[in-house]
């Protein structure tokens, strides 16, 4: 019997349009617009300036802080200037803007095709390397990987589990990736066990992905200790705590973090990025992203460099449909809709969804029926009914007691709801007011 997680999810259709499209490489842009703040934690801070020269791979914007991470050139060029620039949150974010002149590389990437297998790196090494090549988690959450990485002392590891499961409707870019970088995949498997000082991984891989587990089990032979495990087709299973039970059957506590049950999780992304910046001195500074949608001539995965802006992948796919009704950035589940097509790709862009007038259109809203269905759905053992009227009502100190910080907003609420409630809205409209109360206690400490 193929293993899953044990509370709530559902099962939304697959629509993986671009499955099997092997990965092209996207144009170079004439201009790269570069965040500063791509992960979770403190924006990097810019150790450039107006009118420097840089070359692919050059360090643009250093961590700042303990929570960041560094960003580097994605292009070869001059530094426009430091600026803002409405990102995918639809917000202003300071960004590096670069006019691009030809494509040179630092001269210490190793840019042949020939794969390293061998890592000498002690595990400190390993994450100073990490560190320096700005990885952080692809998934998504996009946690800066040295600090994930490096847990309290109170927190041992005791293995490392690969998120390969990319159970969000439609994206295909993690799939394409296994399919064709399995070898490398394994390699960063590896280091990431030897960074944490475990001798098991396992990488959890949807059955809706044959070829790939078949593929992975295969490569995953040759290496001790690494285990692909093979899992019933779930959402959302590539949640990281749904994906600890589903995998370990342990769950991790309301507040706690994940590594309490002695596991690391990695997207399957990160570990290839980790293979390339270990072994290869690459910086993450490109990465695989899924343009998709019904209406679209060509759905596709691209390897982008980081700072294109989303327009020019659309245009590679033949265009802006006429009935477009939504670009969403990420899937269709926990994306969030772009205000324009000039946002820049960023080191979380794992999909740019283009929905159609009929798919973007949300039902009428009526009213809550009590049919519990939300509570079901809940991956969280939430109330998302209740949560959502708390909401409502600004009720956030109530909503606190309630665990709303335990939210994953995967949506799988909103997604179950027959009075097309916008209960995924309420909860993250509350969950931020929530977190920010809890931040202002923390100061006042």
């Amino acid at each position: 019997m193929l293993k899953t997680f044990s509370i709530g999810g559902v099962h939304p259709r697959e629509n993986k349009l671009s499955a099997h499209q092997p990965i092209v490489k996207a144009d170079i842009p004439a201009k790269a617009v570069i965040l500063l703040g791509q992960h979770i934690g403190a924006p990097a801070k810019p150790v450039v300036a107006k009118g420097d020269v840089v070359k692919v791979g050059t360090k643009i914007g250093e961590a700042n802080g303990f929570v960041s991470a560094a960003v580097h050139s994605s292009v070869s060029g001059k530094v426009a200037k430091i600026d803002s620039i409405v990102d995918a949150s639809g917000y202003p974010k300071p960004a590096i803007f670069i006019d691009v002149e030809g494509d040179e590389w630092e001269e210490s990437i190793d840019r042949s095709d020939d794969l390293v297998k061998e890592c000498t790196l002690t595990s400190e090494e390993i994450i100073k390397k990490v560190a320096a090549a700005g990885i952080v988690g692809l998934g998504g959450a996009c946690f800066p990987t040295q600090v994930k990485l490096s847990p309290p002392p109170a927190f041992k590891a005791e293995c490392v589990i690969i998120n390969a499961v990319e159970c969000e409707p439609y994206l295909t870019a993690d799939h394409q990736l296994m399919l064709e970088h399995a070898e490398e995949i394994m390699v960063g498997v590896y280091i990431l066990m030897k960074a944490e000082k475990v001798n098991k991984a396992f990488i959890g891989i949807e059955n809706n992905k044959p070829d790939a587990i078949q593929l992975m089990t295969k490569i995953a032979s040759n290496y001790a200790g690494i285990e692909v495990v093979p899992l019933k087709v779930r959402y959302p299973q590539g949640g990281e705590k749904q994906l600890i039970d589903a995998i370990t059957k342990r769950q991790v506590a309301s507040g706690a973090l994940p590594i309490s049950t002695g596991a690391v999780v990695q997207n399957v992304g990160t570990a290839f990025a980790i293979y390339e910046a270990v072994q290869k001195n690459k910086p993450l500074f490109e990465r695989v992203i899924t343009i998709t949608g019904k209406s679209l001539s060509k759905p596709s995965n691209f390897l982008a460099r980081i700072g294109t802006p989303i327009k020019q992948l659309i245009d590679a796919c033949g265009g802006l449909p006429e009935d477009t009704g939504k670009i969403i950035g990420g899937g269709p589940m926990m994306g969030k809709a772009l205000v324009n097509t000039d946002v820049p790709t960023a080191k979380g862009s794992s999909g740019i969804l283009i929905m159609n007038t009929k798919e973007a259109k949300r039902g009428e809203i009526q009213p809550c029926i009590r049919c519990a269905k939300c509570v079901n759905a809940c991956p969280m053992g939430l109330e998302p009914y209740l949560l959502a009227a708390l909401a409502e009502h600004i009720d956030f100190e109530r909503m606190e007691k309630e665990r709303i910080m335990d939210c994953i907003e995967c949506g799988s609420c909103q997604f179950t709801c027959p009075a097309n409630r916008p209960l995924l809205d309420y909860c993250r409209l509350g969950k931020g007011k929530v977190g920010t109360m809890i931040r202002a206690r923390q100061a006042k400490k």
